[in-house]
């Protein structure tokens, strides 16, 4: 059964096995794994990555796929969870309860473009029963959210990615890996929750908030994109200078102010 690509799914298949076996040796899944793939397509990471596995879950909301997917798995997919729906309505938390495992979800995946940031915030909600995730995402996604203040590319997606997991860009991959081949490189991204801020972010929502707020107008100093939320004397009070802006500050910077915003909030 042939299937082709649908640009409303953003669907580009991985077709090269060198890079494939690559990607799962960065995975690297043991049979005891709680895993699941986002989109699998028609299987290209699937196969290999439920060869070392007990059981593997998939989310999968493109029905027209699902059969295909089946049949390129041949005897494993008696190993396989399908879940037919959209990962953005997917309840994770709902489902790890529901599991025998006491281990965390590994979550991997290739995110189309136009769903990789909410599907990443959507995952950033539900950190506290993750292992780890491995995504292939656009290399400009990956960029920004590996990058450093200063960089034009970092941004809210950079921020908040970074205060709560620790973020490893491993390798790009061409075009050439796809059919259809799409316009721009990927990269593999490997994001692992990281506690170092955890007990500086006692509300996930005002954090967000106060991240949001600052890069809404990237080239206003903070004492103008900030003022609804804190005082200038609240911002030197972090150390910071009110005249700097959103991308010049550090993930520490935003967590040490939004500390201080917090705790005049309970005052």
């Amino acid at each position: 059964m042939q299937h082709y690509a649908k640009k409303r799914f953003g669907q580009n298949f991985l077709v090269d096995k060198n890079i494939i076996q690559r990607i799962v040796d960065s995975i690297h899944p043991i049979d005891t794994d709680l895993m699941i793939e986002i989109g699998p397509g028609l299987g290209a990471m699937t196969l290999p990555v439920i060869e070392n596995l007990k059981h593997l879950h998939v989310i999968e909301l493109d029905h027209d796929i699902i059969p295909k997917l089946i049949l390129k798995l041949n005897t494993q997919a008696q190993k396989l969870s399908i879940h037919e729906t959209d990962v953005l309505k997917f309840d994770f938390f709902s489902f790890y309860q529901h599991q025998d495992s006491n281990k965390k979800l590994r979550i991997i995946g290739n995110l189309p473009y136009n769903i990789s940031t909410p599907v990443l915030f959507h995952l950033l909600k539900n950190r506290s029963i993750i292992s780890d995730m491995h995504f292939m995402l656009q290399k400009e996604v990956v960029d920004r959210i590996a990058a450093a203040p200063g960089n034009g590319t970092y941004g809210r997606l950079t921020v908040m990615i970074q205060a709560y997991f620790k973020v490893t860009p491993l390798f790009t991959v061409s075009p050439f890996a796809f059919s259809p081949p799409p316009k721009v490189d990927s990269a593999i991204l490997r994001l692992i929750p990281d506690t170092q801020y955890s007990n500086d972010i006692p509300d996930f929502t005002q954090f967000e908030t106060l991240i949001r707020t600052a890069f809404s107008q990237r080239r206003k100093t903070l004492r103008n994109t900030l003022k609804k939320l804190c005082s200038i004397e609240q911002i030197e009070a972090a150390n910071l200078n009110s005249n700097q802006r959103a991308e010049e500050l550090s993930v520490a910077d935003f967590v040490r102010l939004n500390k201080i915003i917090a705790s005049a909030v309970i005052r």
